[in-house]
């Protein structure tokens, strides 16, 4: 069956390890078909010659849709038990310990996420729905992301950053230690640069960045508070968002261990990393519900 544009493949070299959709297919200076791919499932960009794919058919997709579901499911459901935890103790706090009948509201922080794949990022817009992250969302090509970061932090004000997208490491290009042997790497470290030109503090702005593979110590020194990825694996396309919604619903006086943000995610620490960090959820009192008045002028 001939391959084209927007088939679901896997890597018969990799014994079909992951789902891959088909972006481009080109011919060489030699005249071989090379196909750019990027991962269903995970931030992963690669080339790779088209004799070494094969179409996976319907039942074979549903079938690793499904596992992979499962398994961001139960993600969510560790989350939803550690945001259940911090919530009663903000509800202590906020009361002083006390029991009362005064209601109070919670303001987590404003989120800016930019993907340089507008698929996973209508993954990841879904999800931040699901957990209640205030976020906005854009779909931006990694080498415009430099570019473009300025205006869109000077119109949104974010509290936590999101820079994401697709990477990979190629060996024949350089060492690990060479950001130059990375596919975008460098382009999300200049773009955590430029974000913290406007927000130097680290716990007034909260930076992750990366994809998979992506040059982890880089964007570390280049301001970023979570990043990948430290041992250049994969990491899944919904990770950035359970790091993010850790970070939202953590209050702005408490620090967030490193471990607490990533042991619920799908990659863990050999794929994602970073440094303590102050959360940024804030509680007020009292709630006071708009009055018929008020809904009906909005």
């Amino acid at each position: 069956m001939k391959i084209k544009v927007g088939d679901i493949v896997a890597r018969k070299s990799y014994n079909y390890d992951l789902l891959f959709r088909v972006m481009d297919i080109h011919k060489t200076e030699y005249d071989q078909l090379v196909v750019l791919l990027y991962g269903e499932d995970v931030r992963l960009m690669a080339d790779s010659p088209y004799s070494d794919l094969e179409i996976m058919d319907g039942k074979e997709q549903m079938m690793r849709k499904q596992r992979a579901e499962s398994k961001a499911n139960r993600s969510l459901q560790l989350f939803q038990q550690d945001y259940q935890l911090i919530r009663e103790k903000n509800e202590y706090q906020a009361t002083g310990g006390y029991s009362t009948d005064q209601s109070y509201f919670q303001m987590p922080g404003r989120v800016l996420h930019i993907d340089g794949d507008p698929l996973y990022l209508k993954k990841c817009m879904e999800l931040y729905e699901r957990i209640g992250v205030p976020v906005h969302g854009f779909h931006i090509n990694e080498k415009e992301m430099p570019q473009k970061i300025l205006g869109l932090m000077e119109e949104y004000r974010p509290d936590i950053l999101v820079i994401t997208g697709h990477d990979a490491y190629s060996k024949s290009k350089g060492k690990v230690s060479d950001i130059s042997a990375y596919r975008h790497s460098r382009h999300f470290v200049q773009t955590v640069q430029k974000a913290r030109k406007i927000q130097p503090n680290l716990d007034q702005l909260v930076i992750f960045a990366g994809a998979c593979q992506s040059h982890f110590e880089s964007l570390i020194r280049a301001g970023a508070n979570f990043a990948s990825s430290p041992s250049r694996v994969n990491i899944h396309a919904l990770d950035p968002v359970y790091i993010v919604a850790r970070i939202c619903f953590t209050p702005f006086m408490d620090r967030v261990n490193v471990w607490d943000v990533l042991k619920n995610t799908l990659t863990g620490e050999k794929g994602l990393g970073g440094i303590e960090t102050r959360g940024v959820l804030r509680t007020g009192m009292p709630f006071r519900p708009p009055s018929d008045d008020e809904e009906e002028d909005s």
